[in-house]
């Protein structure tokens, strides 16, 4: 993966990995159907239950068909038999996450969306461009919405694993997508949970 420049994450149970989808933050979920907890069959299908179009594919040792069927039902994208080669699986990967580029979906919330061709913050007839980063985490606070994003996922996705940055960070360009979100008169805000992390709300009209 590392020679894709692909960055990953793996947890041991199934259940985790389901709640770490709902995120919205990851391009691609590997789901082996060895792992403790839920079925993958459970994991996948309370995922789309729940809206999260993350591209999921199965990792598994059964070769019988009705069990592949059942997987595809459940809202997998794709299923390879193991042992696989890794050609295959990074093959995969790049297909699932060209899929993705080529989406011309823009995230948004409430009346604020995110253009990604232009890196500007746009509601109705007023915009502001973002900078790289304040890019990045807006970009993640919309996909997530109203779920809550920790400080360190913020992090990990926007300044990368082996950044020196701090959380403080996080909490400067917050501030700073706070005050163009009120400049382009937005009614979407940044709300801090304390010790967690960040949400979005939308603002009561007065």
């Amino acid at each position: 993966m590392k020679a894709k420049n692909l960055e990953t994450e793996s947890v041991s149970d199934g259940e985790i990995g389901g709640e770490y989808a709902e995120l919205g933050i990851y391009d691609v979920m590997l789901l082996d159907d060895t792992i403790s907890g839920k079925s993958c069959f459970e994991i996948v299908r309370s995922l789309r239950q729940k809206h999260c179009r993350v591209p999921v594919v199965l990792l598994t040792e059964k070769y019988d068909v009705e069990d592949r069927i059942k997987g595809l039902k459940a809202g997998v994208d794709y299923i390879m038999c193991m042992p696989y080669d890794n050609r295959e699986l990074l093959a995969c990967v790049d297909a699932l996450l060209q899929r993705i580029t080529d989406s011309t979906e823009e995230p948004f919330y409430g009346n604020t969306r995110l253009v990604l061709a232009s890196g500007k913050l746009v509601c109705e007839d007023r915009s502001v461009r973002l900078s790289a980063k304040e890019f990045e985490v807006m970009r993640l606070l919309l996909q997530a919405k109203d779920r809550l994003l920790s400080k360190e996922v913020i992090l990990a996705r926007v300044w990368g694993y082996d950044s020196n940055a701090v959380e403080n960070h996080v909490e400067v360009y917050v501030g700073f997508l706070r005050k163009k979100l009120r400049s382009i008169g937005s009614n979407v805000e940044i709300k801090a949970v304390r010790r967690m992390g960040y949400t979005l709300e939308l603002r009561e009209e007065a």
